[in-house]
């Protein structure tokens, strides 16, 4: 979309319509976080209700709905599209306009919410890795398009990346990311989900250098099985785990688990068809729903599954996936309990620690603790309500969380939306905001 703006800048308008699925994307200070966060540059309407939806007959999303200058309805289209494919349909509009002198190229210009913004330290920090052997946090400063290293104290150590979104290989300086999100770290070697960029990029934490390691800077837009890692397709990986010598992927945009063997330089898909669906079964028969957090241990993958609001677990020796958390893709809420009556809304992250999981509830703005063994979850921190308060867990605010890390008895937390990393002792559950250093 953001391509057609650029190219008919002087004939084409863009108005979103958001039609919320979940409770929390309804509420109109959400919204405008997700505005500022995805560098919306064109008006967004907050269809409360869906009345929009239904006047449009709107099925699915995305559906992108064509409207010529004399304000008719001449095409369609339900599902993600190539930008050349659209640039055409718009073109003969246009064209068609100019011969009736009938199409204003007078350029609009919109007032965009991200200047009204104050400069920060982080904008809209994804995920966090604490460091416990080096005593390092490793941070995707998302919005700014770059990775922070930092002590787990908050003071800066170095900056990779140049702060301007782009994909660009080199030194610390000069290399570019986009939209950054899930990290795995071996050693002095940093891999990092390039979500915007659709790669995986590997750091070389000594030596200052970022590389691709996988995918080719365009978004796969079907589910393959895989190939040569460089020559590869990717889609919006959104996090990554180290298992045994491979990077396991969520795959958030084809709904699916991946591996990249390291090896030999090969990505593969692990789990899940690519139909969207919250679906137990086999590794490769299972359904996914935007996988977008994940947690490796005792051979298992745990995952948090966003759109079905579900926590999952695919263990690859039995060759199955199985629910702990969710029922579907419309199941959600914020209901604390066991089993099937366990409600949560769109987590993003997921940490474990001690034969217990940690879980980023993102749209309920709090932190949950799940018993993976009894199914059991209680809220670990957070009120529930979106603001930014530190004190004891259960006067503590977070506003939409979406990662998690875990080091010395201490919870890092990626707070996206309030551009902050917040800190929560295990023990004692009391929150604190980490200062970190100026960059």
């Amino acid at each position: 979309m953001r391509e057609l703006e650029e190219r008919f800048a002087d004939c084409l308008v863009v108005i979103g319509v958001h039609s919320a699925k979940f409770t929390a994307e309804s509420v109109f200070a959400n919204l405008r976080q997700a505005v500022l966060r995805y560098d919306i540059r064109h008006p967004v309407l907050n269809d409360v209700g869906s009345i929009v939806w239904q006047e449009y007959a709107v099925s699915a999303w995305p559906t992108t709905v064509v409207i010529d200058p004399a304000g008719r309805v001449v095409g369609e289209h339900v599902g993600e599209f190539e930008a050349g494919q659209m640039a055409a349909i718009v073109q003969e509009i246009a064209d068609e306009y100019d011969r009736q002198g009938k199409l204003d190229r007078t350029p609009v210009a919109w007032p965009l919410e991200k200047e009204r913004e104050p400069a920060r330290p982080l904008s809209f920090p994804g995920k966090v890795l604490a460091d416990a052997r080096a005593r390092r946090l490793l941070i995707a400063d998302t919005a700014h398009h770059r990775i922070l290293i930092a002590t787990l104290d908050g003071a800066l150590i170095a900056v990779a990346g140049s702060g301007s979104p782009g994909l660009r290989d080199g030194d610390f300086a000069t290399a570019c990311f986009h939209s950054p999100q899930g990290m795995a770290l071996d050693g002095e070697v940093l891999y990092v989900a390039d979500t915007g960029n659709h790669c995986i990029r590997r750091i070389d934490l000594q030596a200052r250098q970022v590389e691709r390691l996988a995918g080719t800077g365009e978004q796969a837009r079907l589910a393959r099985r895989g190939g040569p890692a460089l020559q590869t397709a990717l889609s919006s990986p959104w996090d990554i785990a180290l298992r045994n010598g491979t990077l396991v992927i969520a795959m958030a945009g084809t709904h699916q688990l991946w591996e990249l063997d390291l090896a030999v330089g090969e990505a593969r898909r692990t789990v899940g068809t690519g139909r969207e669906a919250l679906h137990d079964d086999t590794l490769q028969r299972s359904a996914l729903a935007q996988p977008s957090g994940l947690a490796v241990a005792d051979g298992l993958i745990y995952f948090a599954d966003s759109e079905s609001s579900a926590i999952r677990v695919a263990n690859l020796q039995a060759d199955r996936v199985e629910t702990l958390i969710g029922e579907g893709l419309f199941e959600f809420g914020d209901r604390d309990g066991q089993g099937r009556t366990v409600r949560l809304q769109h987590p993003l992250g997921v940490a474990f620690h001690d034969h217990s999981l940690y879980v980023a509830d993102t749209y309920n703005n709090k932190i949950k603790h799940i018993d993976p063994a009894r199914r059991t979850t209680e809220t670990f921190a957070g009120t529930g309500e979106a603001d930014h308060q530190d004190g004891p867990g259960d006067e503590a605010r977070f506003w939409e969380p979406g990662g998690l890390s875990i080091a010395n008895g201490r919870l890092y937390v990626a707070d996206t939306n309030n551009h902050a990393i917040r800190v929560v002792d295990l023990d004692t559950r009391e929150v604190q905001t980490l200062s970190v250093g100026e960059a």
